[in-house]
């Protein structure tokens, strides 16, 4: 057999397999995770903290892959209460998500060695909520809870394990046990900042995870899946469009409270393409024409804003 030819069969083996690695990880979704985490990395830059780059690498590995892990259980379980196929056979399928399931937990176990056991219970708390989201006889993803679930773990947990292994003298929260006591402690302006600083991704991840279910909502119900849109109706377009709205709020605050620099207020600008987007969606729900305006609003919010966070910080350490 030529040489040639048998490496090009090789080679098309390998990419079908990658192409259906991708499609079962849905590789394209895991924006929501590492722009929270690159903006929670901006800001930490921004406020002078030193990063810790083994801490915060074994955090991002963890976190990706644990995301992958979330999205294998989420389409393993969909196929078999909807009866669809997956990208390999059911023991394959099952064989990769136990190995990314294994590698999420060994990397978390590693950052909790390398940290602390606050690290250990926000781990363990996303580890819980990312399985039981598709795992059970009424899993989240089937309820009306979750917008709120993606917004709150990509949005907030996300930047707070970032706060809570970079921020010095005990992070962003502490503890102590003596002498039979328990005192918890909480860096109050770190914690003002973080929650502040979430509601950006978590308004943009919570409306990507809205625009699916508005556009999802007869075909869910067919399979006794009720979403919060199922529940709004048309009041979920509304909804849509006001967390933009409080996302946007949300920087003006930072910066007049001090959290950011009025560099960042240049994220308003694209309002207008967002309120074009948002009208376009208003005007047609549809998964394959419209769904990807939420995507594209993410990207054109988080990215400059994540910027102009990194810039704000450049800037003032002259």
């Amino acid at each position: 057999m030529d040489l040639g030819l048998a490496t090009g069969r090789a080679d098309r083996r390998a990419q079908a397999l990658i192409g259906r690695i991708i499609d079962y990880v849905e590789i394209r979704t895991k924006i929501t995770s590492i722009f929270p985490f690159l903006m929670g990395l901006a800001y930490l830059f921004s406020t002078g903290y030193t990063i810790d780059p083994l801490k915060t690498g074994a955090f991002f590995l963890g976190m990706f892959c644990f995301d992958l892990t979330a999205t294998m259980i989420n389409n393993y379980c969909d196929a078999k209460k909807n009866r669809q196929t997956l990208p390999f056979s059911r023991l394959t399928s099952k064989v990769l998500l136990f190995m990314m399931f294994a590698v999420s937990v060994a990397l978390g176990l590693y950052l909790v060695y390398l940290s602390d056991l606050v690290v250990l219970l926000l781990g363990m708390l996303c580890f819980f909520f990312g399985v039981i989201y598709s795992v059970g006889p009424v899993p989240l993803s089937h309820g009306p809870y979750g917008e709120i679930v993606s917004g709150f773990f990509y949005g907030l947990v996300i930047p707070g394990i970032l706060f809570q292994i970079n921020i010095p003298l005990g992070g962003l929260v502490s503890y102590a046990l003596a002498d039979g006591r328990f005192a918890l402690l909480v860096d109050l302006r770190a914690m003002a900042s973080l929650l502040l600083l979430s509601v950006v991704p978590f308004c943009l991840t919570a409306n990507i995870m809205l625009a699916n279910n508005i556009c999802d909502v007869k075909r869910d119900v067919t399979v006794h899946r009720y979403t919060l849109a199922y529940y709004l109706g048309k009041k979920g377009l509304w909804l849509f469009a006001t967390l933009y709205y409080i996302a946007y709020l949300s920087v003006v605050a930072l910066v007049v409270l001090g959290f950011l620099s009025p560099l960042s207020l240049l994220l308003l600008l694209t309002v207008i393409p967002v309120q074009k987007n948002i009208n376009l969606f208003w005007a047609k729900q549809d998964k394959e024409e419209t769904f990807n305006l939420a995507v594209k609003n993410f990207l054109m919010v988080i990215i400059p804003h994540t910027a102009l966070i990194f810039l704000g910080g450049l800037l003032s350490a002259r």
